[in-house]
Formats: C-alpha cells, structure tokens, sequence
C-alpha cells in the first residue's frame, strides 16, 4: 500500500498553484476568490500535512502540502492558502506529534487520515471503520473532506421564522425514517429532498417546527452487532457524530457531487415558505470515535487531550457520561469555540430556527468531569447575539447521571419535561392519585420551573419521543419487545407506564383497538390542552407502530420506518390530531406562556378553576381520585373552556359551573367517534342542564357560547 511518503506531490491541473501562509481564522476550508484557506486546531501536534485528492475515491493524495510551523502556525492553529483550487476539492490531515497516552492523553499517529473538524462536507466513498482502529496506514480506506461554496446560494429571502415558543408545535422525525418506506410515495426517499415531498402532509397537519434527529454526519455503515435474523445492526437514528458541520452524507440524494448543502437548504427554504420552523437535534455530549478501542476519524488524532474528558490517574482512559465510550470536554476554551460556532453556522448559513440537545447535562460538566455552576459553553449559547432569536432545547439529563430538569444552567433554555411524560402515562392508564400532579402538568408545571423564574414555555411536553414506545405502543404493549436488536431484550427503558388495553401486541378484538384508539386520542388532548410547548413524535398521528421496540436505534428498516399505508388507514386518529392541534391554535388559554396567577376576566372568571366530578372539590389530597375538571377564563374575547378528565373506567356525572348568559357546548370528547369527538367552531354541541355525563376513560372539552335566547 502507497505510504504518505512515496505519494507524488504534482497535482494535476494545479501545478503553478501557490501555497501561501494563509490565515488561522475561521477554522475549516473557505473559499475564496484566488482559491481556499485551510486552517484547523491543534495545540501539540509538531508536523501538520494537508492532502489534496483529484478524487473522492482516489485511493492517495495527489498532492501533500507540509506545514511548516514558522510559517504557518499561528498559536494552536494550523493554517494556509492554496491558489486554484475550487469547489468540490477533496482534502484531509495527517498528523504527528507526542502519544503520552497515559501521562497526557495525546494519540498522535500519522499513519491515520484525519477529517476537517469544520469540514462542511464529508465523502465515505472508500470508508472502512475497522481500519481506522489501530497503528496501521489506513489513507486508501479513509474518508475525506469537501471544500463548499456557501455564497453563491440563492435564499429567495428566506430567514429563519422567530416564531414563539407559546405558538409550537413540534414535530420529531427522523429524516430517513420519513420516507423510506415504499410506502411513503416519494421519489427521493430518505432524504432531505424526500421530506420537502412530504410538506403538504405537515402543513396540512398544523405542526409549526419539525425537530429532526440528527443530521449531522454520522457513520451509518458501523455494525454494531448481527441481530437474531444474522443481518447486520448499524448506528439509524445517528446519535454519534462527526462531521458537526456537514448535513449527513446519506440524506443526500448525490453526496458525491457535493450536493449536501444544496439539499440541506433546499429543506430548509421549503419548510419555511409552509411556516414550518426547522429544529436541529444536535449532539455535542460525544462523538463517534468512542473509547480507547474506537477509530481516529479526527478529534483524537488532532487534540484528544482537548477535546475528550479522560481520567486523570491514567489518560489512556476516556471518561463516559454518555453510554457512548466517550464524553466530549465541552467547556474546554477550544472545545466550546467549536460548539458556539457551530450552531452560529448553522443558524447564519442555513437559517436554522433551533436546537435540541441530546444529553444536554453533559456540557455542563467541568475538566474532571464534575458539574459546574456557571458552565461557560451553555452560558455562551445562551448569550451569543447570533443565537438570540433562535430555540435552545436541552434535554436536561445525561448518561452518568446529572439529572437537571427544572434546574438548567442558563434562563433561556427549554427543557424536555420527563416528568410530564411519566405523569401524564400513568394517570391516561388509570393509576390512582395522581389528580394534583396532573393539574401541575397542565399548567405548564410549575413545581420545576418557577422556582428558577423561568416559565411554562420553559417545559417541552411530550408523551412519546424517538426514545421509547410510540404512542400505538404505549396502549398497546405492558412490556418492551426489543429482541430485534440482538441484546436479548436488555436495551431500552423497563420502565414505561405503559398499558395495553387486556392484550398484548397486536389484536383483532374490536372492544380492546377501540379503547386503545381512545386512549390514544386522551394522551393526544391531554397533551394539547397543557401549557408549555408540545411536541409530537411523528407517525403517532396515525398509529405508527415498532411492535412493541421502545429503542430501534439500530433499526434502519421496517421496523422504524413511517409505514404511510397507515395514514391512509388510520384517517380517524389522524384527523383527530389536526383538529386538536387547530382547536390548541385557536384558544390562547391552552398557549398562555405565564403560569395561572388568578387573574380575571371580563366575565370575573380566574384564569383556572379547579373541581372534581363536583365543582371546586378537586379531590387533591384523594388517593383514589382518577378524575380532574377545571375551568379556563378566554381572555381578549376568547370563550371560556370547561375540560374533564375522566381516567375511572365507568362514566360519571361532573357539576358544570353556570355562566351568566352563556350556555356550555361539547367540542370535544374522546369517547364519541368520528366526526363528533372532535366539533369545528359553529358545530358544538349544546350541553342540557348543569351535569355532564362523561364516559369512562375519556377527555371532554366544553365551549362557553352566548346563550341566543333559549333557556337551558
């Protein structure tokens, strides 16, 4: 195999090129006029070389461009200009320098190709994981960088959306896993261009932002292990990056042609012109070069020292807060540079609207791996100006147990609200007792954020999420059936407060699919009329089931797919969803983004009433309560709404509250099918009388009309 020092150094095409000294700012490949400035970190490394392929897949460089440290190292960045070189240049490092890996933490091997950290394109054409582990030469297996234009981009006037986060509704998809399916009728599935296909389904849904799992470069052709049936797992849902700066080579209908920022924008532009608000679900807790025994893709081979926590008794060894083999050092100088600038790219260069952080608890973790009060890389997202205006989400806990719901470094960050999850399972499946968390819930949960001065829209409520059941699964299945991903069941959550309606999985008992549609529908509403900000997993809308698989990471098949025969099927529960998200769209109570405080209104009505089956008794402090009623005040004109809860699994009459020259009208009720359990404005119906009867298991929502002169 041709060694990095038998490789020839005329570059065909390029031979009066000049290499310059360039400069050290920014980081990664930017292309100029005359050509493209390199630059990239390293603080110890002692021989820098940059290569430059004619091809994607040559097998060795056609030119190799040493560094020399007086001309062009700056500090810790090493950097320089290469005239003629165009768009579609493919590029990589070598590196050498010390490999104390005990003492220091420093891997250096300059038989390994490095990718660019702020590479904007990455090409695996060639790529071989195993031989990338390990001492020997691995260039002809290796995967490379792309030099991009981001300039010559026409955005038609696009920029991001700034919409509220009291006025969210987010949408969790996967991108592949939108259309992969044969069924999901795209011409370009599993891509970027396949979810601008699908538009019209989300506009038409009513969800404002899509948070799409990560499209960050990951390596998807990893084996992770061979499941029951002997085919081969890889890494699906890509938690496990690292190209931070380049869109996923496999979204990508032509990666090879360096179409990966084109596509990424062209998604971009078409979700906004449907105001569809784009959220990023980024990890920067770890990467995919795992432990001691992973591969040197780039980090390691270039700072290993820097950019990973290692154990201070014995540097060879990588801390792991993650379940990932490694944990990224995120409040390092350099490291949280890298972070900020990052989501600042992605957010200037591609109008992205947010983020949601995976395992967010982990960069507020010091040097040593202990919690910091004031983190420097959370507190600096928090204040950049470039992000000011755009969503921060963390998911507030992190694999090696910090767990920070509620208390989230930094006032500006909402949270994935697990409590709200848990609670609201268990109270939907009929446990007891649970009424007074339930109200705290849906009231935007103030036991978790005001303490802190933060606010309902602090709280991401969410029922299911790409980490566990779907909703068709939740009432479907008591246990998890995770033996598909070949760890004999051991993976994923055993704690799910889940309920399957009297038969587990799958069934053709008409009585039980009914109550699982109604249970469906309870979490939907439940969710929906709750302040804070909700979020949906997508495909729960229509039934979307994983049989029963509450962790298919590793799935990249039928298994995790949207099945669209479903949507087709499942038009009763579909339809449900879009009302119920219209219906939350028209009535600002359900969206208020300030905790209730008793105000008044027009109609001397407090913001919220609680009662019971019997009015203003709320059972509270009632072990055996599985019933909740309260009463919201319309503000600016708005109706007042009187909801019922009723989680008893026989009907029961609730006291409805009089309002003078108003009578109530049924909008909603989960227990009637469609088209009546879910009523369009001008089409409720009247209540007779004071009590309403409420079916078991059920959500009912009434409206306050004006009365038209008929005594009820």
């Amino acid at each position: 195999m041709t060694t990095s020092q038998e490789i020839p150094v005329a570059l065909e095409g390029l031979a009066g090129a000049r290499v310059t000294a360039g400069r050290s700012q920014p980081l990664g490949a930017t292309l100029d006029a005359d050509g493209v400035n390199f630059s990239v970190f390293s603080e110890h490394a002692n021989r820098v070389e940059l290569l430059l392929f004619d091809k994607h897949d040559d097998l060795a460089p056609s030119r190799i461009i040493n560094l020399e440290p007086d001309e062009h190292r700056s500090y810790h960045f090493w950097h320089c200009h290469v005239s003629g070189l165009k768009v579609g240049q493919t590029y990589a490092y070598r590196m050498d320098g010390p490999r104390h890996t005990k003492e220091s933490g420093t891997r250096f091997n300059h038989r390994k190709v490095l990718l660019d950290p702020y590479a904007r394109a990455n090409v695996n054409t060639l790529w071989d994981r195993v031989r990338a582990v390990g001492p020997e030469d691995n260039c002809a297996y290796s995967m490379r960088s792309m030099v991009v234009d981001l300039d010559s981009y026409d955005w038609e006037g696009d920029e991001p959306l700034r919409r509220p986060l009291s006025d969210t509704v987010i949408y969790e998809v996967h991108v592949g896993g939108l259309t992969s399916s044969p069924t999901s009728g795209v011409r370009h599935p599993g891509t970027f261009t396949g979810v601008v296909e699908k538009i019209p389904y989300l506009k038409e849904l009513g969800v404002t932002a899509v948070e799409l799992l990560p499209v960050f470069d990951f390596d998807e052709r990893q084996v992770l292990r061979t499941g029951p049936n002997g085919v081969p797992l890889h890494n699906y849902w890509g938690y496990d990056p690292f190209g931070f700066f380049a869109p996923h080579t496999s979204y990508c209908s032509d990666p090879c042609e360096c179409t990966h920022i084109t596509e990424f924008r062209d998604m971009v532009k078409a979700l906004h012109k449907a105001g569809i608000e784009v959220i990023l679900d980024v990890v920067f807790n770890h990467t995919s070069e795992g432990n001691e025994h992973g591969p040197t893709i780039s980090f390691r081979g270039q700072a290993n020292e820097v950019y990973y926590h290692l154990w201070p008794q014995d540097r060879r060894h990588y801390m792991d807060f993650t379940g990932c083999g490694n944990a990224i050092n995120a409040n390092h100088p350099a490291v949280a540079k890298f972070i900020i600038e990052c989501l600042e790219y992605w957010v200037t260069e591609h109008h992205v609207d947010g983020f949601r952080f995976d395992l967010a608890s982990e960069l507020s973790r010091g040097a040593e791996g202990y919690e910091m009060e004031t983190p420097p890389v959370l507190w600096g997202i928090e204040l950049s100006g470039i992000l000011s205006d755009t969503k921060i989400i963390a998911e507030p806990w992190d694999g090696g147990g910090l767990y920070q719901v509620g208390r989230f470094p930094g006032k500006r960050w909402a949270q994935w609200n697990g409590p709200f999850r848990d609670d609201v399972r268990r109270f939907v499946r009929g446990d007891a007792g649970m009424v007074g968390t339930v109200a705290t819930r849906v009231g935007g949960s103030r036991d978790l954020f005001a303490k802190a001065g933060e606010l309902p829209t602090n709280s991401i409520n969410f029922i299911t999420c790409h980490d566990g059941f779907t909703l068709n699964d939740l009432v479907s299945f008591n246990g998890k059936h995770n033996h598909a991903n070949g760890e004999s069941n051991a993976d994923g959550s055993d704690e799910n407060f889940s309920w399957n309606c009297g038969v587990e999985g799958p069934t053709d008992a008409w009585d039980v699919d009914q109550l699982r549609v109604r249970q469906i529908k309870n979490h939907a509403a439940i969710l929906l009329l709750s302040r804070g900000v909700p979020m949906i997993l997508a495909g729960d809308e229509f039934r979307n089931s994983q049989l029963g698989n509450n962790n298919a990471y590793c799935q990249g098949n039928e298994i995790a797919w949207l099945d669209w025969q479903q949507a087709e099927k499942e038009v009763d529960v579909q339809r449900f969803f879009r009302e119920m998200i219209a219906f939350r769209k028209r009535h600002g109570a359900l969206r208020a983004p300030r905790f209730f405080s008793g105000r008044r209104n027009e109609r001397d009505l407090p913001d919220v009433t609680w009662h019971g089956t019997r009015l203003e008794q709320p059972g509270w402090e009632d072990t055996d309560a599985r019933v909740l009623s309260f009463t919201l005040a319309g503000f600016d004109g708005e109706p007042d709404l009187h909801v019922i809860f009723n989680m008893f699994h026989l009907g029961l009459d609730f006291e409805l509250p009089h309002l003078p020259g108003h009578h109530w009208a049924r909008s909603v009720d989960t227990a009637r099918t469609s088209p009546n359990d879910i009523l369009p404005p001008g089409a409720e119906a009247p209540v007779e009388g004071h009590l309403f009867h409420a079916h078991g298991r059920s959500v009912v929502v009434l409206t306050a009309l004006p009365d038209d002169g008929v005594t009820r």
